[in-house]
């Protein structure tokens, strides 16, 4: 229980939310939508457009031919639509592309413990992303 509150107040332990079943709340499909954004002025307006829809449950700005890939659950193909109205018609979008789900093999929120990078994190050390990068190993490798 230690342990679990030292993680807390690191801020590794994020939270705590109960899983719920989609199907049985109503919400049938789930679609991943790719958005592209004509320029970057209207990214922060999509953002903030992205965050008020009940629908979206995960929104990712990315690399690649879209600006952002958002992970939806809506009620059926009419709500689906209705949504993808919407995004259209802010500022700034130009194009989507949608992926309906047909199974899902995997899904998860689960995220595996390393014991030597939560160490790390927790005792203040630099992790591996945080090591020396070349310019630096090379410098080093000069001082020889």
């Amino acid at each position: 229980m230690e342990r679990v509150k030292k993680l807390e107040a690191h801020g590794v332990i994020k939270g705590y939310h109960a899983v719920l079943d989609a199907k049985k709340m109503g919400k049938d499909i789930t679609a991943f939508i790719g958005v592209s954004i004509g320029h970057q002025r209207y990214i922060g307006e999509f953002a903030s457009y992205v965050v008020r829809q009940h629908d979206v449950l995960e929104c990712h700005h990315v690399t690649g031919d879209e600006s952002f890939i958002l992970k939806v659950k809506t009620a059926n193909t009419l709500s689906l639509e209705k949504l993808l109205g919407e995004i259209r018609s802010v500022e700034g979008v130009t194009r989507t592309v949608t992926r309906v789900v047909l199974s899902t093999p995997k899904e998860s929120q689960k995220l595996e413990f390393d014991e030597g990078l939560a160490g790390e994190h927790l005792s203040g050390r630099k992790t591996s992303g945080e090591r020396e990068g070349p310019a630096t190993l090379a410098e080093g490798s000069r001082k020889r």
